[in-house]
């Protein structure tokens, strides 16, 4: 057993936290591996459902998703049913057809602010990507090239002022950090020691008590 298959485990002995669904949310810098975290935790889960925050936010509406989040896919979520959320192209400028988000015993919500204030009742567990947001940064310039650069200008800016007013990392369960094969899980500091605690870090992995 792997260190994702281990996380997988103790998240689904994680108890419900919005209504029958135990929503993980995969939080951290732009560029930090977030994407790539919840897609193998997606497999290593037997492909639990993904929502990926990009899909709520638009160009104009960085941050300002909370209000679609709650009513397309919180609310149906708390009531079992299956969510319902319309993805935004950032190429057209436009929200697209809708797309079926399934009330699955695991959903995992990734993305800059997954584990903001207003979405942090709805959590079973929150994960934070351990890696410095200059490095974050410069990998995510990498990777969309030279085209994207003046909307990198403006995301840093808007992600920075995010963070200061809203925080994540102070409130995640578990801190994840990419190494050269596999991850290391480190207890995050919302966590504390004790006999109530669900998931226990040690020698790199997660585990269940």
């Amino acid at each position: 057993m792997n260190d994702l298959d281990r996380a997988a485990h103790a998240l689904l002995r994680l108890p419900p936290s919005c209504g029958p669904v135990r929503l993980v949310a995969v939080d951290g810098h732009a560029g930090s591996g977030k994407s790539t975290l919840a897609a193998r935790l997606s497999a290593a889960l037997g492909d639990a459902p993904v929502l990926h925050l990009d899909d709520l936010a638009t160009h104009e509406e960085l941050f300002a998703w909370t209000g679609r989040l709650r009513e397309q896919v919180l609310e149906p979520l708390s009531r079992g049913e299956t969510a319902s959320y319309r993805p935004y192209d950032w190429r057209l400028r436009r929200f697209g057809q809708a797309r079926a988000l399934p009330a699955a015993p695991v959903v995992l919500v990734e993305g800059v602010g997954a584990g903001r204030r207003a979405v942090r009742p709805f959590l079973a567990w929150l994960l934070w990507m351990e890696r410095g947001a200059e490095e974050s940064w410069a990998r995510g310039r990498r990777r969309d090239g030279p085209e994207q650069a003046s909307f990198w200008d403006g995301w840093t800016v808007a992600e920075t002022r995010h963070f200061a007013e809203d925080p994540s990392q102070a409130f995640a369960d578990t801190l994840v950090r990419e190494r050269q094969k596999g991850y290391d899980w480190l207890p995050g500091p919302s966590v504390t020691a004790g006999a109530h605690q669900i998931i226990t870090h040690g020698d790199g992995f997660t585990s269940v008590n």
